[in-house]
């Protein structure tokens, strides 16, 4: 799997979502799961399960996925019925259309109460997707000002990203800090104003002050 890279090369209909939404920025935590993805000949069963935390872009690849596929997604496996899961399952076996399941665990952590479901889940690929690395985690920062209409210095996510917790949770925390702070006192997301807004509301850890930035990422 590369390194040192926030974001693999992909075609453009993989590299950007729909008219409502941002980049799908792919880095060593999601890659794997990509490649499955747009690969649905080499399935052995017509159907997967994505998982990964809740902000990584999941729901993104899944509407992709539909796009490039014509597969159906079901996007939370708890927002659906067990038997429409089982019909699902039938039915993309039957008629050779992908589906693809998210959820926030494997389906072995679920509380499956019918059998057939949980012997055919059993035989489906769980694709995962991990925190983000520090180039990925800088390009999202990134990514996610732009669709706020925003321009920040990449000085900034360099900044940031070594001293605060590695989580997508905390990316969109850290954004929407910065968003506010910025409305709030007119001021450009410079790294003073980043320190400043991010120690006030301990989202990066003081002990990692004086710590180096990480390297390019290209």
């Amino acid at each position: 799997m590369p390194r040192g890279s926030g974001q693999i090369a992909l075609p453009l209909d993989w590299s950007a979502g729909g008219a409502n939404d941002g980049p799908l920025i792919v880095g060593t935590s999601n890659a794997d799961a990509v490649r499955y993805l747009r690969h649905v000949a080499t399935w052995p069963v017509r159907t997967a399960v994505l998982t990964g935390p809740r902000g990584s872009g999941r729901s993104l690849m899944g509407r992709l996925f539909a796009r490039e596929s014509g597969g159906r997604v079901i996007d939370g496996h708890a927002s659906v019925s067990e038997e429409e899961i089982f019909h699902a399952w039938n039915a993309a076996q039957a008629s050779g259309t992908p589906l693809l399941i998210i959820a926030d665990a494997p389906p072995s952590e679920w509380a499956i109460a019918l059998p057939d479901l949980a012997s055919r889940l059993r035989a489906v690929p769980v694709l995962t997707i991990g925190e983000p690395d520090d180039c990925l985690a800088r390009d999202l920062i990134d990514a996610l000002f732009a669709q706020r209409g925003m321009a920040i210095s990449p000085d900034v996510a360099a900044y940031v990203v070594p001293r605060m917790e590695r989580s997508y949770a905390m990316i969109h925390r850290v954004v929407a800090a910065l968003d506010a702070a910025s409305l709030e006192k007119g001021r450009a997301i410079s790294i003073r104003l980043t320190r400043e807004t991010l120690l006030s509301q301990g989202l990066i850890d003081p002990d990692l002050l004086e710590r180096q930035e990480t390297g390019p990422c290209r």
